[in-house]
């Protein structure tokens, strides 16, 4: 793909939580796509009868954006943080340069669970700085022509979520009413649009069930057509600048970075500290891969 061009991205199908684990719908990162902004990473997982069960495990690099749209879960970290985040309600976790956490399905056991887990790679800046975690569960509703939302992160229709964010970016559970939506963009961001529970036309482009369609800069707004009632995620931000090492549950700039980062893990090394109610029962990291890794380029957009 040539820059600037808009694309349709499938999702992905990958165990989350280890071989217990439940499957969800990857769409973010893409061989060639790594960010959309700051976004780096778009888990979509559900409606399904199954328990979310995530034993502590670490991260460093990035912000953990947790978002059910049915079911509970509970959410403890190493940072002391014990809350149980229903669906309306937005958990944020900046790990800086360490953090653990785990994520269990909690309340009715009969009750279907679905949801968005999203990362947000952090600015060279932050990366390295401090752990922290937020729990928000009065959120700005916004609204705009044939649509409503929910603003978890970032700035739409004028409205300011109070999550904290380190670069420019957007992100907005939308529910569409049937018919036609005019959502509004800003022109110096590239966005994405993720069809969370039916299909919808972006544009001139038919998306269906858990598709995402990339948004290349330059436009103010973006019409979409639904032929029912439906949920869409939105995200965007400024073109992320920093070079990206992912692998596993770690964002740095090289393999050192990653390498260190799995060696203080397994080591149970301070800065990752301490997941309590699991009686130490973690997530071991995965065995490095045989060559060295090197950062994720930008080919498709």
């Amino acid at each position: 793909m040539t820059a600037g061009t808009d694309m349709s991205l499938d999702s992905r199908e990958v165990p989350l939580g280890g071989v217990r684990g439940i499957e969800v719908h990857r769409t973010l990162p893409q061989r060639g796509l790594p960010t959309v902004g700051a976004w780096c990473f778009v888990d979509h997982f559900g409606p399904i009868d199954s328990r979310l069960n995530v034993l502590p495990h670490p991260h460093t690099g990035l912000q953990t954006v947790t978002w059910p749209l049915a079911g509970n879960i509970r959410h403890r970290d190493s940072l002391g943080s014990d809350v149980v985040l229903t669906p309306g309600e937005l958990n944020l976790m900046t790990s800086g340069g360490g953090v653990s956490h785990s994520e269990v399905s909690v309340g009715d056991t009969s009750a279907k669970m679905h949801g968005l887990q999203l990362w947000v790679a952090l600015p060279e800046d932050r990366r390295a700085g401090p752990a922290g975690f937020e729990h928000h569960a009065d959120l700005p509703m916004v609204e705009g022509s044939g649509w409503t939302g929910t603003l978890m992160m970032g700035e739409l229709a004028g409205s300011e979520s109070p999550a904290t964010t380190h670069s420019p970016l957007v992100g907005a559970e939308l529910r569409l009413r049937p018919g036609r939506a005019k959502i509004p963009l800003r022109p110096d961001f590239e966005h994405a649009i993720l069809a969370v529970d039916g299909e919808a036309l972006v544009g001139s482009t038919e998306i269906v069930h858990r598709q995402m369609r990339y948004l290349a800069p330059g436009r103010p707004d973006v019409t979409v057509h639904v032929p029912a009632a439906t949920t869409l995620l939105l995200i965007g931000g400024a073109p992320f600048q920093d070079e990206l090492v992912m692998w596993w549950n770690f964002i740095g700039r090289s393999h050192d970075d990653i390498a260190a980062d799995r060696a203080d893990w397994e080591a149970s090394a301070e800065r990752f500290g301490q997941v309590q109610g699991h009686d130490g029962k973690i997530i071991p990291a995965p065995p490095m891969p045989g060559v060295r890794l090197t950062p994720r380029r930008r080919t498709m957009a």
